[in-house]
């Protein structure tokens, strides 16, 4: 299985801590070996989520010199979806790394997976087609091409929640679905199996990665403006109280902190026996 890290933000903020941890899953702390990939949503006019900023390596993160990078260079955005590959579903190549990218409603929508999907196969009819060969690029291209449908017009955050709330179900019956998804406005995350939250604000502390041997002191560099949500598929840290999001559930994150929460249909729970 892979794993998956998301940023949600009220200010622009690094990733670069969460992310030194999480890369080391990518073949050194664990086994998540066969590629890797993260976008940040940035701009440099009044929409904070308008332009996305998009790595990604067939190499594991724990050795790649792009990762090495990007462990190194704080590069501020709102939103950061992540992922470090352990190849169930299609060939270790860069086509078939997360997160994947497309356009919709003149934004970048940026889509990761956790899980395996059994006897998924939808019709795509519309502007949405997999290049790779992943269920995960799969599900992503449908989940477009329904929202598109759904919607004659740009919806709000809220009726995009409602929407997904809908359509999940659909996937998830099909195996496990875990998945992050940010359109650049917002964060949301579902959870079939595995994925937990925590959510960090003034007063800050100092926190100790679980894969890494670091503590950083995050009152040292966030000031009492700022607010985030870190969600990931395992704990990052060991001081800290990560909240296990239960199977079946759709959060959204916005603003850097979880803005509602919905209840993927029964259905989805009885993929999981």
């Amino acid at each position: 299985m892979c794993q998956l890290l998301g940023m949600n933000s009220r200010l622009p903020a690094s990733l670069t801590l969460s992310f030194t941890g999480f890369s080391q899953r990518g073949g050194c702390t664990d086994h998540h070996a066969d590629g890797w990939g993260i976008a940040f949503f940035e701009s440099d006019g009044s929409d904070p989520g308008r332009g996305v900023r998009y790595f990604v390596d067939k190499e594991g993160a724990a050795t790649s010199p792009i990762a090495q990078m990007l462990r190194s260079y704080p590069i501020k955005s709102h939103n950061v979806v992540a992922h470090v590959r352990k190849a169930t579903v299609g060939a270790v190549n860069l086509e078939n790394c997360h997160p994947f990218v497309r356009e919709l409603w003149g934004r970048y929508w940026v889509f990761a997976h956790n899980g395996d999907l059994k006897d998924y196969a939808p019709a795509l009819h519309g502007n949405f087609h997999p290049v790779g060969s992943t269920d995960s690029e799969l599900a992503f291209c449908w989940l477009l091409q329904e929202l598109a449908k759904s919607h004659a017009g740009v919806p709000s955050v809220d009726e995009l929640t409602l929407t997904l709330a809908e359509l999940v179900p659909q996937i998830a019956r099909h195996g496990s679905f875990n998945f992050l998804l940010s359109n650049g406005q917002a964060l949301w995350a579902h959870a079939s199996t595995k994925l937990h939250y925590v959510l960090r604000q003034h007063p800050f502390t100092e926190v100790h990665l679980k894969d890494d041997d670091v503590s950083v002191d995050l009152s040292e560099l966030n000031g009492p403006q700022d607010r985030l949500a870190i969600v990931v598929t395992e704990p990052l840290t060991t001081n800290e109280d990560w909240v296990a999001m239960a199977p079946g559930e759709l959060r959204v994150f916005l603003e850097g902190s979880t803005a509602s929460d919905r209840t993927t249909a029964p259905a989805n729970l009885a993929a999981l026996a």
